[in-house]
């Protein structure tokens, strides 16, 4: 049913967390003409309607209702950036897109959102991150004076600040959340980045820590197989980034060590070769092995194993994304399933950049195998 002027008003009054007074100072009128036009009792003149609407950052036509061909314009450019930002190819008409509809669409999140996500692909894409090591130190430090010139990043930053002010799903907030604190820190906002992470929930107050506790039986089970896999992906991420960062683990046989005993937990967990999304990290490991294998023992059989093993992960994970419901069937984790719809994307470029940190000596043997004709192409 069609919302008549007043009820329209007073959807977007809630929409902003707004009072009825706080639009009646707006306009100049008083609050019992506001609630009056709510009930439709009465309709403001006709000389208020445009400031209605710039007060609300609506259009006329969406102030009374007619907004199908708005919701239509926004429905496909939403899908557009869904399917750049997935393909993460070259992100330039995606945000300038984006930019145009934030324009016209200025409360609309999924927009800004989307914006934000473009802006950080484009920034990576464009200006990529620099670290660096000194002599006197164990660790990698971030090149701030070089990260924060990255204007897409900035202007990412400005748009996730104003996202986080809004009304969104705790889903949007977490990712949001995450992508914030890592630029912040990359740009050398250090003291944001921390404020910004001290805010969030201990990981022993989270939801999927949580939830096996709230259940029993069979839901437990499920509950609990869900907390495995996003407890191990945070181990993923929180060690490959420990190792590589500090020059005492990312230089000698200690790192690798790390890689290939992680990949063992995750082998040992999906012990019937159904990994899932974690296929993903499966081929990330090992392709992390293998790149600090040849490093330190330039063209070493145990290398290419790695590498292989990476491979063959990749071809896995590519095998079953978008496939409908996947269902884990191992023990831990049998009940388990998820829409393979939502496993991350693997971008086009994936093996240009992993190709391009090894060993001159090493991806000539590896281009020389008709196996992996793919990671050149």
């Amino acid at each position: 049913m069609k919302l008549t002027l007043g009820e329209k008003i007073k959807e977007l009054r809630k929409r902003d967390g707004r009072k009825q007074e706080d639009l009646a100072n707006a306009l100049g009128v008083s609050n019992q003409a506001v609630s009056r036009w709510e009930k439709d009792g009465s309709y403001p003149d006709m000389e208020l309607i445009p400031a209605i609407a710039n007060y609300f950052n609506v259009s006329i036509d969406e102030l009374f209702g007619y907004s199908k061909d708005r919701q239509e314009k926004l429905k496909s450019i939403l899908e557009k950036a869904e399917k750049a930002i997935n393909e993460q190819g070259d992100m330039t008409e995606c945000v300038e897109m984006l930019r145009a509809a934030a324009e016209e669409f200025p409360s609309e999140p999924q927009v800004l959102i989307k914006l934000g996500y473009a802006l950080s692909l484009h920034g990576w894409k464009k200006y990529g991150a620099r670290s660096y090591t000194t002599n006197d130190s164990d660790y990698a430090h971030e090149d701030t004076e070089y990260n924060s010139g990255n204007v897409y990043w900035q202007e990412e930053v400005r748009v996730f600040e104003k996202v986080l002010a809004m009304d969104i799903s705790p889903e949007d907030r977490d990712a949001i959340t995450m992508m914030m604190v890592l630029v912040y820190a990359k740009m050398g906002y250090n003291d944001k980045a921390k404020a910004l992470a001290s805010k969030q929930n201990s990981i022993i107050m989270c939801r999927e820590t949580l939830m096996p506790k709230a259940t029993e039986a069979e839901e437990r089970d499920k509950y609990q197989g869900e907390a495995i896999i996003s407890l191990l992906t945070e181990l993923k991420n929180v060690l490959c980034n420990s190792v590589c960062t500090k020059i005492s683990l990312f230089t000698k046989a200690e790192g690798i060590k790390l890689f290939v005993d992680l990949a063992h937990l995750y082998e040992s967990i999906f012990s019937d070769g159904r990994c899932g999304v974690a296929h993903s990290h499966l081929r990330e490991l090992y392709l992390h092995a293998a790149v600090f294998e040849a490093r330190l023992n330039k063209n070493s059989d145990q290398a290419f194993e790695y590498f292989k093993k990476g491979f063959e992960h990749k071809k896995l994970y590519d095998s079953i994304r978008c496939t409908g419901e996947y269902q884990y069937t191992s023990p831990l984790v049998a009940k388990v399933t998820f829409p393979s719809a939502n496993f991350p994307s693997v971008p086009s470029t994936f093996w240009k950049g992993w190709i391009e940190v090894l060993p001159e000596e090493f991806k000539e043997r590896i281009k020389s195998d008709s196996n992996y004709v793919e990671c050149f192409e």
